[in-house]
């Protein structure tokens, strides 16, 4: 089973930024597209970005323009740049996998997070 591990929320405020970082614990990781999501509090955890293997990204809507995802097969990492952050980005960030049926590849890490205040 392969281990997400994410890592370089912390606290800012509004209009700040920070990069978050997910380490895959196998090279597997390069097959795989992989996803950022997050869980604020009292709310279900939602997909804010994703990547193929190849690089092909998209966002959630509440997002674009502010949040990069990117990746390096090498480091079996994936980044989430987020830049101007609202209040509204707090939660919890997590990332992981899914497969061709859209299930979830992996169990879920410890997740990163991040707090935005005004």
């Amino acid at each position: 089973q392969v281990q997400l591990v994410e890592s370089g929320g912390g606290k800012v405020q509004a209009g700040g930024s920070l990069r978050l970082s997910c380490v895959a614990s196998d090279s597997i990781f390069r097959l795989l597209n992989m996803d950022w999501y997050r869980q604020a509090p009292g709310k279900q955890r939602v997909m804010v970005a994703s990547i193929t293997r190849d690089g092909t990204t998209d966002y959630f809507d509440s997002v674009k323009g502010r949040v990069s995802i990117s990746r390096d097969n090498a480091k079996n990492t994936v980044y989430l740049q987020m830049n101007s952050l609202k209040p509204e980005d707090t939660a919890q960030y997590y990332c992981n996998s899914r497969n061709s049926a859209n299930e979830l590849r992996f169990n879920w890490g410890q997740g990163t997070q991040v707090t935005v205040s005004s």
